[in-house]
């Protein structure tokens, strides 16, 4: 990027995170996700230390906060409440930790982790100990005096409790240590500072209780606490429930280790998170970050991260600060499902039954714990309804096996380059025509010896949901028909050790595998045989329903068109195609030569008789311990139940491994009952 180029960005930037800064600190509102504007905030930071000269005291990078509601009295902090740094991969927490050892001249650090949790940070100021004053971050140096509403919160005591010798004791202070924490507990002037947050379960319970009240739901817990803190009517937070974590102690107490100030402020009454954790080393660290990030869902309140925190007080002022945030603190984020980036150009590609597909080419990004450099578009509808062109800056989703997409473009931060995106008028690998058919979004080639469609073709029956071969990979497909061996499915039986022992790849022991391979699957079930054919709309519950309605290859191919439309899940569109499919001579060739050329369907596997998942339907979503994705959904239909790709109301159960992606918050949305992988495996027994 050119000098010129990057002030211009920087400016855009500025201006497009300060408007989205206001909304959520000020207003209490988001118009897109923390994942998206930390994405442009991180931007923002990169262009700003490659070209410094362009930084100027209105960026957010050199602010903390927005500033405090004009409606409560400003409340000065003792010490500036500082904003953090963000890591977002294993590099990140390597990189800082040798920067920190640097200006330590190579010191061992151990650390202190805990969850980053949602919510307000408030300051809590006590004196004779008793809460005389509780505020807001507000710009980091003056917040706002909310005292009356945090006094509402159990969580916080009113006044301190006292510790004894014995509890004092375990602290494992030092003589002087234990002296100083001695004569400011007897004065009972004390800050602490903490986390007003609200728990999954109270705010679940706050929007069923509003949504019978017919009153307007809370949008998130985070903006439902802090917006509770900033009514000016206490008894709006009392009702609201809400709950404190401490996270520091800002009186300086004598103490050595940071992990002792969390013990102390349990000691004194206040709540601290249980998944807090001492850590000996960065290892420890990102062993205990991944297993947070595996089960936040399970966790009873919001979190986007871990700080971590170097352990040893006395390292704190020799680290010291940099701009917005101290040195000696990290907030590792889980992986973000949501960035920002650029979209430099759109490549089509095509499918097996010739439909161009639009696919977003991105300035790579780091999002949904992946580096992602493609986004898939769908179709030219998708694209005119957010309004895309190429250049544009655009939020990115992807969560757990959810396949990246974009969800919004920031019309705002263009330059003027962009560019429309028009549909091409010829396929991109063929050069034939290609265009838009009657009824149908898509643009498809229309050359039916498109070489990329016949690929996919052919790729698709040797695929793993279809006949499931064996070391015959896309690779190796396009080896084949380059090579004039292989131009459709039946040629495939062919094949002879001889064929391929000359080509690349291939020796006299593989070629014999490959053949082998081939030959195994002569003998193929009815419903991966109708799947492999590769009928467009028809995937892999579809075939299963056309072998579980006819029974049999002979009677589909005879099926008339309502017949095929009765069928469960079965629409006009699906029922049609499968129909014409069945009567187009080419494709009875194919049928004929496939059974000449040996292959046998198994036929008699087909039941009618009840079995115990009838007509009950699985969606699958996460990491699965004890067996795959395929195994599970195989294991559902020899059961009778279905296998949907998406959720919908009429979904029966959603099965939740690790990592759930967006089906599981969908399924939430709609009600439909979430079962884990125990319950799961309880069922198919």
């Amino acid at each position: 990027m050119q000098k010129q180029q990057a002030k211009i960005r920087i400016e855009k930037l500025k201006k497009e995170i300060s408007h989205y800064r206001y909304l959520y600190h000020v207003l209490d509102k988001s118009e897109i996700s923390d994942a998206a504007l930390d994405s442009l905030k991180n931007e923002l930071a990169k262009l700003e230390r490659e070209y410094p000269e362009f930084i100027t005291a209105d960026s957010p990078t050199q602010r903390v906060g927005g500033k405090p509601l004009d409606k409560f009295i400003k409340a000065k902090h003792s010490s500036p409440m500082m904003s953090l740094f963000d890591a977002f991969n294993p590099e990140d927490m390597r990189d800082w930790e040798k920067r920190m050892a640097r200006i330590m001249q190579g010191q061992k650090f151990d650390y202190y982790c805990e969850l980053k949790l949602d919510g307000l940070a408030a300051a809590l100021i006590y004196e004779k100990s008793r809460f005389v004053l509780g505020a807001t971050r507000g710009d980091g140096a003056i917040g706002e005096n909310v005292t009356q509403n945090l006094r509402t919160i159990e969580a916080i005591p009113l006044v301190l409790r006292q510790p004894t010798e014995k509890e004092l004791a375990e602290l494992n202070l030092s003589k002087e240590a234990r002296q100083k924490l001695r004569a400011v507990l007897n004065s009972g002037n004390f800050e602490v500072r903490g986390e007003i947050i609200m728990n999954k379960k109270v705010f679940a319970e706050l929007n069923k209780k509003y949504k019978q009240q017919g009153r307007p739901l809370l949008a998130n817990p985070r903006n439902a606490a802090a917006g509770s803190i900033r009514q000016l009517d206490p008894k709006f937070a009392a009702e609201r429930k809400l709950d404190c974590y401490i996270y520091s102690i800002a009186t300086d107490l004598g103490l050595e280790q940071h992990e002792q100030e969390i013990e102390l402020a349990k000691l004194l009454g206040f709540k601290a998170l249980k998944y807090n954790k001492y850590c000996k080393d960065l290892n420890e660290v990102l062993a205990f970050h991944n297993q947070q990030e595996q089960n936040k869902d399970k966790l009873p309140c919001y979190c986007d991260g871990v700080v971590v925190k170097v352990n040893k007080l006395s390292l704190w002022p020799r680290l010291g600060a940099v701009g917005k945030g101290p040195r000696y603190i990290m907030a590792y984020k889980f992986a973000a499902e949501q960035a920002t980036t650029k979209i430099t150009d759109i490549v089509w590609q095509v499918g097996r039954t010739g439909v161009l597909t639009p696919t977003a080419v991105l300035e790579p990004i780091w999002v949904g714990g992946a580096t992602i450099s493609r986004a898939t578009l769908h179709n030219m509808d998708e694209i005119e309804r957010l309004g895309l062109k190429i250049g544009d800056t655009v939020i990115i989703e992807r969560a757990g096996d959810v396949i990246p997409k974009v969800v919004k473009v920031l019309p705002g931060l263009r330059q003027g380059k962009e560019k429309k995106i028009a549909v091409p008028k010829l396929c991109p690998m063929c050069g034939g025509a290609a265009a838009n058919i009657s009824g149908e979004v898509a643009c498809r080639c229309v050359n039916k010896d498109c070489y990329a469609v016949n690929l996919r073709r052919l790729t698709h029956w040797a695929s793993k949901g279809a006949l499931d071969i064996d070391g015959l990979g896309p690779k190796i497909i396009e080896q084949l028909m380059k090579e004039g061996l292989v131009g459709d499915i039946v040629d495939f039986y062919k094949l002879t050790a001889g064929d391929l022992k000359p080509l690349e790849r291939f020796a006299d022991k593989s070629a014999e595998n490959l053949v082998e391979a081939i030959k195994a699957k002569k003998e193929i079930d009815l419903p991966r045989f109708i799947y492999g054919l590769g009928i467009r709309h028809v995937g892999e519950e579809s075939a299963i329903d056309l072998a579980k309605t006819f029974g049999s290859l002979e009677k589909i191919k005879q099926a008339k068109l309502e017949e095929l439309e009765r069928i469960y899940d079965f629409g006009e569109v699906m029922a049609k195609s499968v129909y014409e499919w069945f009567r187009d001579k080419h494709n009875l060739e194919l049928l004929n030569n496939l059974e000449g050329a040996g292959l046998k369907i198994n036929q008699h596997i087909i039941t009618k008789k009840k079995q115990v998942l009838d007509g009950q339907s699985f969606v699958l979503t996460g990491v699965l311990s004890s067996l795959t994705r395929d195994e599970a959904k195989r294991k559902i239909r020899e059961l009778g139940g279905q296998t949907p790709s998406s959720v919908s109301k009429n979904t029966d159960f959603v099965v939740a491994g690790e990592n759930p992606g967006s089906k599981y918050d969908k399924a939430k949305k709609l009600g439909v009952r979430i079962i884990n992988e125990e319950e799961f495996l309880k069922i198919i027994k």
